[in-house]
Formats: structure tokens, C-alpha cells, sequence
């Protein structure tokens, strides 16, 4: 896996990310009830030995400027190892609940440029670092919120490549599962999904950091790459 044994990773975001989590700092019982708990829980049941401490700063609502006003204290005075960043869904959904308040809303060249600054700025200190998709949970490709928010999707990923960020394309994780299941069985909004759904990002978080789920439960596991056992 590529996340180092002591290494701090930390998530930050909107209400996806949030989840509940403890006020001002998210970690330990306060990871929130989202997927960053559900990262977590996985990381130190499978990789006990690597010690890796988890931190969420997700706040609801927040759109990629609201992430500019916090970046520094939330972000850089933590030094953390590694970074996720999951951002703009509210930059897409303001256009369409608050269709008479541009002042609100976020453009595409505002997303992009602040996503593309902001991890200019903190990239050279990572070891890692992770952009995951904005998503909407609607299949038609054409209804117009979906559609807007595929573009965002598609800036992230322009961002990500940039910086040498891993992109984690959030949207066709849940487009997959949408082929089996209506979108209610995740969500009844289309953005703030229930368990199964935070379980999604989760796996597909830990899928793109070389996660091995072939670790064993038992006494003899051990990893590809290292003689001490992981998982006792």
C-alpha cells in the first residue's frame, strides 16, 4: 500500500466528508459516520503496524472557495503525509437551488483555478495526494445537474493529472452500482448517500492507494513487499 507506516492522512471536503465529525478536529471516535471512518477502520484493522493517523476536516456545505478561506489552518498547519480532497459538489448544486444567488455560486474557471492553486501550494510537502470526484447520483448523463457536474469531474481530474495527484472518479464508482440499483437505494437526494454508498467511496478510496485485500485474518499474514507481519 502507499500510504507509509506513521504517516497523517488527512480528508477534507464538504458534508460527504463531514459526516458528523468532531468539532475542531476530526479524529479518533470524532472521524464522523461517513467514509473517512470507514478508510479508517479498514487501515488500522488491516495495517495495525503502520500507525497511520486519520484526521477529517470536512465541513457541510463548503465549496472550493470556502476551502480557500480555510486552506492554511486547516490544511497546511497540520503538515499532513497525505491529502485527500473531495470539493464540488455544492460548487455544481448552487446553480440549481439558489438559481437566483450567482453571488453563491461557483463558475468552472473559479473551481478549476482555486482546485489547481490550492494544490499547487501544498503538493510539494505531501507524499501523496488524492482528488476525488464530484458525483451526482442520476444516471441520464443528460439531466442538467448531472451533466454540469460531470464537467466539474472533469476539471478535478484535469487538476489532478496537473499536480501528479491520484484521481478517484467518484462518479463512475456510483454509475456502476446505479446499473443494478435505483439511486434511492443510496440516497434520497442524490448527493448524500447512506452507508452502502460512503462504504463505495471508501473501497474506492483504498482501491486507488494500492490497498491489499488479500491480507489474511490469521497470525501468518503478511505483505507482498515486507517480512513483519501487518494484521496479528
Amino acid at each position: 500500500m502507499k500510504i507509509e507506516q506513521n504517516s497523517r492522512l488527512l480528508f477534507i471536503g464538504d458534508s460527504i466528508t463531514d459526516c458528523g465529525r468532531a468539532i475542531p478536529v476530526g479524529e479518533g471516535s470524532g472521524l464522523g459516520n461517513g467514509y473517512v471512518s470507514l478508510v479508517n477502520a479498514f487501515l488500522q484493522d488491516y495495517y495495525p503496524k503502520r500507525k497511520i493517523r486519520v484526521t477529517n476536516m470536512g465541513i457541510g456545505g463548503n465549496t472550493v472557495r470556502d476551502l480557500k478561506a480555510r486552506w492554511h489552518n486547516d490544511i497546511i498547519s497540520f503538515a499532513p503525509d497525505w491529502l485527500s480532497i473531495m470539493i464540488g459538489i455544492n460548487d455544481v448544486w448552487r446553480h440549481f437551488d439558489s438559481a437566483f444567488q450567482p453571488e453563491i455560486q461557483v463558475s468552472l474557471q473559479e473551481y478549476r483555478s482555486t482546485l489547481l492553486a490550492l494544490t499547487q501550494v501544498v503538493r510539494p510537502s505531501l507524499k501523496g495526494l488524492v482528488i476525488m470526484a464530484p458525483y451526482f447520483l442520476e444516471r441520464n448523463t443528460e439531466e442538467p445537474m448531472r451533466q454540469m457536474m460531470d464537467v466539474y469531474g472533469q476539471a478535478a481530474a484535469e487538476v489532478a493529472k496537473e499536480v501528479e495527484a491520484i484521481f478517484v472518479d467518484t462518479q463512475n464508482v456510483f454509475d456502476h452500482y446505479l446499473e443494478v440499483q435505483h439511486s434511492m437505494s443510496l440516497s434520497a437526494d442524490r448527493i448524500h448517500p447512506n452507508l452502502t454508498g460512503h462504504l463505495l467511496i471508501a473501497q474506492a478510496f483504498l482501491y486507488a492507494v494500492d490497498f491489499d485485500w488479500q491480507l489474511l485474518t490469521c497470525q501468518d499474514a503478511h505483505e507482498d513487499t515486507a517480512d513483519t507481519s501487518e494484521r496479528v
